[in-house]
């Protein structure tokens, strides 16, 4: 067996692991409130309420502000880790049942998966750090930083339509029901399958519109020298807010995203890991 070989056999069976894979179920279930919260935040906007961040590292900080919410934090963190390390092995060994173009392009939205996934679970770590954990306030900084050098601008839009085209994909991906193949839908009752089918459109969707209207704040950002445009969906909400309607659009927003939450207690079951 070559050195190759027996890499991958190993890395095969920590991917397997009861362990990891109990985690990962128990992340989705962090992840979901992570975006529960979220979709709290967006609501408080909707309404003209004060909310100090409004996406998901905004949830975090408000989770650890209660009771015991610190542990909660560093629970929802570990499982965030474990749903890192899963997607890792996935986009390095994993998605053996495609094929072809789908098999490469499932192990890149793996790699991407993991990026976000341990991106979130070191803003769990900070929060419980209890340091601050601002996203929107750093890539503002960032952007800030990038529109007065030179080059910058460039750099600038091109994460904005980078964004925006995320969003589009977000969009499809609910919309056709792509999230479907990765669900373990034999085991579902009807019932179920059809709550997942709507869940998963709706809160695809909602993260989708979000994104893109983010993607777009960046690019106008770039535009207008305005870093304060460049603060993600912490922006994009506002934004929102500041349309006609922007209340309705908005808690239509946080119905959604309150949708993707439950998508994501049914994935800790349903879930293929």
């Amino acid at each position: 067996m070559s050195a190759v070989s027996r890499a991958e056999s190993s890395a095969s069976r920590a991917a397997n692991s009861s362990a990891l894979e109990a985690l990962t179920r128990a992340g989705f279930i962090g992840y979901g409130i992570v975006h529960l919260l979220f979709a709290w935040l967006a609501l408080q906007i909707a309404f003209g309420k004060p909310a100090a961040e409004g996406d998901q590292s905004g949830a975090m900080m408000k989770l650890a502000e209660q009771p015991l919410g610190k542990f909660v934090v560093a629970a929802i963190g570990v499982g965030l880790v474990a749903m890192a390390i899963w997607q890792l092995f996935e986009a390095v060994i994993g998605h053996t049942d495609e094929q072809g173009k789908r098999r490469v392009f499932e192990r890149i939205a793996s790699a991407f998966r993991t990026i976000v996934y341990g991106y979130f679970a070191y803003t769990a770590w900070k929060v419980f750090q209890g340091k601050p954990a601002s996203s929107a306030d750093s890539q503002q900084k960032t952007t800030e930083g990038l529109l007065s050098s030179g080059g910058g601008r460039a750099v600038v839009v091109i994460a904005g339509l980078a964004l925006a085209g995320l969003g589009i994909g977000l969009v499809v991906y609910g919309v056709k029901k792509a999230f479907a193949r990765h669900l373990k839908t034999g085991e579902m009752s009807p019932h179920t399958r059809k709550l997942a089918m709507r869940l998963g459109m709706a809160g695809y969707t909602a993260k989708g519109v979000a994104y893109g209207i983010a993607g777009v704040l960046f690019v106008v950002a770039a535009a207008n020298y305005d870093p304060e445009k460049a603060r993600g969906l912490d922006a994009a909400l506002e934004a929102l807010r500041g349309q006609a309607y922007g209340a309705i659009l908005l808690t239509l927003m946080a119905i959604g995203i309150a949708a993707f939450a439950l998508f994501c207690f049914l994935q800790s079951k349903y879930r293929k890991v």
